[in-house]
């Protein structure tokens, strides 16, 4: 997703006051490279350098080459079983003309531009009374055409292949180079200029791909690449996974199109810029800048995909390069729950999955993991199953089996019986995508019993344009109603609240028990947040303590909030009772204040329990993007004087 800084719908009093602050907290550089490309963007200059319908490039004498052999028809046999009918279930779904856009339910797969035909410099990203783009650039980034490419190779039916390139020729034609919206984003010309590479290799010999199609696809390819260039200013403020999959559409082209005469430009800029960017946002304990799962599975695919570009040009990733892949695929195993497969949704998620190559579900995380694994480590962590599938369409062998997930000390994972916690503990030094600090997800038996509510939309009508980014909505306290951080935009926060841990104890099997932190982003109001959260026996016990920073005898209103599965729920004086398929989960709540203020519950934006007004964001998760299904928001109101504690247990079943 394009994260514009100026996209939000502050007042332009408000925004004016916020640059100077953006200047310190985002720094010069981020925001002397994002004016350059709106100069360039106003000025017209981006509008010469991309001319309506390309440069018109003769691509009649450059070969293609094939940058991926995959394995045989046997090894996914041997590997899927019956399940591997579900790629061409997919197909067959695909050539009907549904797509399964962000991993959800079949819709209707449109290519052709929401709007009248424009320079891309005026539809840019925005559609029309509010329109969301998201929807229309998933569909152009052609990720789903890997499901036709598989087929093909399992089936060698030409059907697969036949309609490949009938939607790859309905797209071209309804949107020509530099115009309308699938122009608009440099990052979504390069997805979809990688699905287009990998395609390719798989379909390369069937009798569908003729030399008018080859030299077709080359011509798209050099108008893809041509593209990509005169924008990377915005790429380089926004330092995410815009400049890596930019840098790497870039080499695709290059290694697509060895003969042509920029290949060799093509090769070195994008080489350049991709190994900077995994220098400048891969920490070293492997975490990542955009602070979220889904796009740190993102960065993990972009960097199966370079690897599998260099092997084919012979000039294999960096050492530096390749370690810290390695160091950020341990990050994201650290957070792997592994009887389902998923993993918190933290921070922004997009729907993204730029190359779906397994039968499983989106939501399961394992396929990359395995992959990356082998490619960064040269060993499998994880036992043999269905997630191997990506790896095998990569061309990657397994590596020996180590067996053993590295579980990272800075990422703060709490372990009990049959159960785990991710514990949001953040020192941002980019900035945060979310209001998350001290964020509490709880995991057991597989099932996620406090979550993270995710994204749902980014544009939209409020309150959904991007509300679920809110403190509120995350297993947190929030004070006086008020946000941890200032919003100045829809993906823009300032005065970003820190956190740290302040102590933390292992408990007879060395795993993590018990942590205590604090965040200081309520310091404007003199108050600091204090969790402390623990495993002891059958129950997790959170401790949210708030503190006074300088002496004041004025009351503070707290709440606390916890986002539950939606189950079959009851109530008991202070605490909530839920049916989970495993047994029923107490949880309980006490303040230091005397009883309570109120216990509320929220189910799909409905008060389902308590009094007063509801809130239309609360009571709902979004598992992936423009899908949201209903939660239940337990919510804990207490009013007074600091301190103030509130104390929650859950008690599962034995």
């Amino acid at each position: 997703m394009v994260r514009c800084l100026h996209q939000h719908t502050m007042p332009l009093t408000q925004k004016i006051a916020a640059l100077p602050k953006a200047w310190r907290q985002l720094g010069p550089k981020t925001i002397w490279l994002y004016a350059k490309y709106q100069l360039k963007l106003a000025s017209g200059w981006l509008r010469l350098q991309t001319p309506p319908g390309g440069s018109k490039p003769k691509a009649s004498e450059i070969q293609l080459r094939i940058l991926i052999k995959p394995a045989g028809k046997q090894e996914f046999g041997s590997l899927l079983g019956k399940q591997a009918v579900e790629v061409l279930r997919q197909a067959d779904e695909i050539l009907n003309g549904k797509v399964r856009l962000f991993g959800a339910e079949p819709r209707k797969l449109d290519l052709r531009p929401p709007l009248p035909l424009q320079h891309w410099t005026r539809s840019h990203s925005q559609l029309p009374n509010g329109g969301d783009i998201k929807p229309v650039w998933e569909a152009g980034r052609f990720s789903w055409a890997t499901f036709l490419a598989r087929a093909y190779w399992l089936s060698v039916d030409e059907r697969y292949a036949e309609g490949f390139w009938r939607f790859f020729e309905d797209f071209t034609a309804a949107n020509p180079p530099n115009l309308g919206p699938h122009w608009s984003s440099a990052q979504e010309v390069a997805l979809r200029m990688i699905s287009l590479a990998y395609c390719y290799s798989l379909i390369a010999n069937s009798l569908a791909t003729t030399k008018s199609r080859k030299q077709a696809l080359a011509t798209a390819v050099m108008a893809h690449a041509e593209r990509i260039p005169p924008t990377l200013d915005y790429a380089r403020a926004q330092n995410n996974n815009h400049l890596l999959s930019e840098a790497l559409g870039l080499v695709t082209a290059a290694a697509l199109l060895s003969e042509h005469p920029k290949a060799a430009e093509w090769k070195t800029l994008g080489l350049k810029l991709y190994q900077e960017g995994i220098g400048a946002q891969i920490h070293k304990d492997g975490a990542y800048a955009q602070h979220s799962c889904n796009y740190h599975r993102v960065l993990l695919q972009l960097g199966l995909w370079g690897s599998a570009l260099a092997n084919a040009l012979g000039e294999p990733l960096p050492a530096a390069t390749i370690d810290k892949l390695a160091k950020a695929n341990e990050w994201l195993l650290a957070l792997l729950d592994e009887e389902s497969g998923r993993a918190p949704n933290l921070g922004p998620n997009d729907g993204a999955y730029i190359l779906p190559l397994s039968v499983l579900p989106f939501e399961d995380y394992r396929p990359v993991l395995q992959a990356g694994s082998i490619a960064f480590g040269g060993e499998t962590v994880l036992k043999p199953g269905a997630w191997d599938e990506m790896g095998l369409w990569l061309g990657l062998k397994p590596g020996k089996r180590s067996g053993r997930i590295r579980r990272k000390d800075k990422l703060v994972r709490l372990a009990g019986k049959k159960t785990w916690a991710y514990f949001r503990i953040a020192d941002f030094k980019e900035r945060p995508g979310h209001a998350d600090q001290l964020h509490l997800d709880i995991w057991w038996h597989g099932l996620n019993i406090a979550q993270d509510a995710g994204s749902y939309l980014y544009t939209a009508t409020a309150p959904w344009d991007n509300g679920l980014a809110s403190a509120r909505v995350h297993n947190t306290v929030t004070i006086n109603g008020q946000e941890p951080m200032t919003r100045a935009g829809r993906f823009l926060w300032l005065d970003w609240g820190r956190a740290k841990i302040v102590s933390s104890s292992r408990g007879p099997d060395g795993r993590l028990a018990a942590v205590a932190a604090q965040h200081d982003g309520y310091r404007r109001l003199g108050v600091l947040q204090r969790r402390e959260a623990s495993w002891n026996a059958d129950r997790w016990v959170v401790a949210d303590h708030l503190l006074p920073t300088e002496e004041t005898k004025k009351p503070f209103r707290a709440r606390l909030h916890w986002l539950l599965p939606d189950w079959d729920w009851q109530f008991d004086t202070q605490e909530i009772r839920i049916k989970s398929p495993y047994g029923e989960i107490e949880i309980s709540v006490d303040g230091s204040v005397g009883d309570l203020t109120e216990l509320k519950l929220i189910r799909a934006g409905e008060l389902l329990h308590g009094s007063g007004p509801s809130d239309r964001v609360l009571g709902w998760a979004s598992p992936t993007y423009s899908v949201k299904v209903p939660a239940l928001s337990f919510i804990a109101d207490a009013e007074g004087p600091l301190p103030i504690t509130i104390t929650s247990t859950w008690t599962l079943p034995k």
